[in-house]
């Protein structure tokens, strides 16, 4: 959604025309009619429909009606939503929220624990929009009917996709369609807009470009990831709607979403232009986990952002290491490798990000990220860092939404991080019936400009609060 746009998304259950209205009012009087594409098997019976010429700041009332390709006056019952355009003016204020990973390590929707409730504690909030930071669902992870809980028994919906490792495209098609089982989620879905990007259990745990795994279980043997991501990739744009890629599985899913004068979102991909894992040591990196073409495009829009917040929302966290887990390599998955020295490897793309903002002076950066299963919030310091050419700034870590809960993240000292506050189990793995499952909250004061932090839990309640002041170099 931006302040005079959106795109609206449905699936139906057979070839449908797609016809959106929308309207001021729940009476739908006078109502707009936008006509949406045809779908069909070639896109799994999705689609998605851009609404334009919409007003700044407002309430919009939307229906999504299917109608049969050979009589257009044939229609299915309607589906119902609502969202709030981006304000034109500052005073409104922002609020989003924002998580990451659903549905891993096994713990798929359980009904008698409210399935995925935690989109239930977020729409309370009502939110401008959803920032989801990666691993929207987990294509490595098989859901069985049961998993063993300390006491108990986790019961979990089944479906025939989840049943086994994605490898075909009605593979990746299943894992999306099997979060969509959940009531929360598409009640969350019908009232907050998403901002998606993704990480790597959209394919398979860990992956990077040019890798070849597989000795016939699970995956057969000499799989080339690169065409599991083309899979993967074709069915996230089936799924979302994504402005940069809908329609387009080539399409790009690093962009910046402008939602009025206060905020930017810098949404990255650090999975499709990566290099290798690797022990990350290297003193010399100019791929690094971005790209080059990606970092070069992040520095010019953050110096042409004239809003007043920059939140540049990540995949991946920049100081918690966070070890590839491939037995006898001592190889990295993200940017930190627990060396607390000079930049290397991908660091040094990072210190070269960090650089370029403070001598920009670029003001208002906040980052944002998921990843490690725990929340955590971060302050970088050049005063406490090995390498000190840039200016403070925070990080905030949240997630899981519906997954295994694991332990801190050991952070890497290379740039000071400072973590003020974790909240993480002691053991790996813990159920989403345990607990330990977060989002995060970010309330920018429309008339003072604060931007607020709140790290909360599944239920709602705050753990943490951070008070940023606006037009500071770094933070």
């Amino acid at each position: 959604v931006t302040s005079d746009s959106g795109l609206v998304w449905v699936r139906a259950d057979r070839p449908a025309r797609m016809i959106v209205e929308t309207s001021a009012t729940e009476s739908f009087r006078a109502p707009r009619r936008w006509h949406g594409p045809l779908l069909g098997s070639d896109t799994d019976l999705t689609g998605t429909a851009r609404l334009h010429g919409l007003p700044a700041g407002e309430q919009i009332h939307y229906r999504v009606l299917l109608a049969d390709p050979d009589d257009p006056r044939r229609t299915g019952e309607p589906s119902y939503g609502t969202f709030r355009t981006a304000p034109a003016s500052r005073r409104q204020g922002v609020r989003f929220v924002w998580s990451g990973d659903l549905a891993g390590q096994g713990w798929g929707i359980n009904e008698s624990i409210g399935g995925y409730r935690i989109f239930d504690a977020m729409a309370k909030l009502d939110p401008d929009f959803f920032l989801c930071s990666g691993d929207n669902i987990y294509a490595d992870g098989p859901i069985q009917e049961t998993a063993a809980l300390p006491g108990g028994v986790y019961r979990n919906v089944t479906t025939e996709e989840k049943s086994h490792v994605a490898v075909s495209l009605a593979d990746y098609r299943g894992n999306f369609r099997y979060n969509l089982l959940d009531g929360a989620l598409r009640r969350f879905n019908a009232q907050v807009p998403n901002i998606v990007q993704w990480d790597d259990h959209e394919v398979r745990n860990n992956w990077y470009p040019g890798e070849v795994i597989g000795t016939g279980t699970p995956y057969p043997a000499g799989t080339r990831l690169d065409d599991l991501a083309l899979r993967a990739r074709r069915a996230f744009s089936e799924y979302f709607p994504v402005s940069t890629i809908s329609g387009r599985p080539d399409g790009r899913i690093y962009r910046v979403h402008h939602h009025g004068p206060l905020l930017d979102v810098f949404v990255l991909d650090m999975r499709t232009y990566r290099n290798a894992n690797s022990p990350d040591d290297q003193k010399s990196d100019p791929q690094g986990i971005l790209g080059r073409e990606q970092l070069e495009w992040l520095k010019r829009e953050l110096a042409r952002s004239r809003a007043v917040w920059k939140v540049i929302a990540a995949d991946m966290p920049l100081g918690l290491v966070v070890p590839d887990g491939v037995e006898g390599k001592p190889n990295f998955e993200a940017v930190a490798q627990g060396d607390p020295g000079t930049p290397l490897g991908r660091e040094l793309q990072i210190a070269e990000l960090l650089r370029f903002v403070k001598h920009r002076r670029i003001t208002g950066t906040v980052w944002l990220t998921a990843d490690v299963h725990h929340t955590s919030a971060q302050h970088y310091d050049p005063s406490r860092a090995a390498f000190k050419d840039f200016e403070p700034f925070w990080e905030f870590v949240s997630g899981p939404l519906n997954a295994g809960a694991f332990p801190a993240s050991a952070l890497d000292g290379t740039f000071g991080p400072d973590r003020v506050f974790v909240k993480a189990p002691t053991a790996s793995n813990v159920s989403p019936a345990e607990g330990y499952q977060f989002f995060g909250e970010v309330d920018i004061d429309g008339d003072s400009g604060e931007l607020t932090v709140r790290l909360r839990e599944q239920d709602g309640s705050v753990l943490f609060t951070q008070v940023l002041q606006p037009g500071r170099v770094g933070q």
